[in-house]
């Protein structure tokens, strides 16, 4: 006889922007993509087609929202704990709540010189990420990251003194190009419950910045005698920029250049029926 293991439903990709308008006249905005997964009581759902039990993901959608009105949304740590929290007070058969949060960049236009009071643009394709998951008399477990952060520099780096055997065709290199996509992750200690977010909210977005800042300055000046080596040097940095944070995480896939000499260039074409065609 089949039986259900585990189960968690939600709602995804929920579009939240918001706009603050200050008293100097400026304003600020936040874009952010939310995705909500709720656990609990919600096995009769599969398994007897009994919707009872079902809080609908229309209602998680405007659930965001509504909240969204009535809290700060940033720091997204925050925001994310304050949806989860209100899924498990809300509801007695939920238990367990996931929140995704995806800030989009939005950064102010310098106009004639000045800050421009309320336009922006998205000068880069990194985001901020959060997952929070707030269990029901179990504290809230937070990890924050950065993705998408495209870095290059065009030379400090090699890769040489590696174990080699009869399938290694890598050259060493004492000068290259390195490249990679950021994805770092970190995650906090366990957080009693929402109060306990509340309190320390201002710790988020400090962390934040000195991530960005420990990964991008350490890319660049660091004399790169691997990636390993480099992103080790970065996680270092963030635990002691951080102590609350308690494990660090990093994905730096290399986006490879390859160095074209002048006798590859000097190759004659090949001429075929179909056009020129240059290996």
């Amino acid at each position: 006889m089949s039986q259900l293991n585990y189960a968690r439903y939600g709602k995804d990709n929920v579009r939240l922007y918001k706009v603050h308008k200050h008293d100097d006249g400026t304003q600020s905005v936040v874009e952010q993509t939310v995705r909500v997964l709720l656990e609990g009581d919600i096995e009769t759902s599969y398994t007897q087609a009994d919707n009872s039990v079902v809080v609908a993901t229309d209602t998680q959608k405007q659930t965001v929202y509504i909240l969204a009105k009535q809290n700060p949304v940033t720091p997204p740590e925050l925001f994310a704990s304050i949806v989860g929290s209100h899924f498990v007070q809300t509801y007695p058969h939920i238990h367990g709540v996931h929140v995704r949060i995806v800030t989009h960049k939005w950064t102010r236009m310098t106009v004639a010189g000045s800050p421009h009071p309320h336009s922006f643009l998205r000068d880069g394709a990194d985001v901020r990420t959060v997952d929070a998951y707030v269990r029901e008399n179990g504290g809230i477990s937070i990890t924050s990251g950065i993705d998408r952060l495209l870095v290059l520099k065009s030379t400090g780096s090699a890769f040489y003194g590696f174990h080699r055997d009869e399938y290694t065709r890598l050259p060493e290199t004492w000068d290259r190009i390195l490249s990679t996509e950021v994805k770092a992750t970190w995650d906090w200690a366990l957080f009693a419950g929402l109060e306990d977010v509340k309190a320390k909210a201002s710790r988020f977005n400090d962390a934040f910045d000195a991530a960005v800042k420990i990964i991008l300055e350490t890319f660049a000046t660091d004399n790169s005698a691997s990636v390993q080596n480099t992103m080790y040097k970065m996680s270092e940095q963030i635990l002691a920029a951080a102590p609350l944070v308690e494990t660090v995480s990093f994905s730096l896939p290399n986006k490879h250049y390859f160095e074209v000499g002048e006798s590859a260039l000097s190759v004659p074409p090949i001429i075929s029926g179909h056009g020129l065609i240059r290996p």
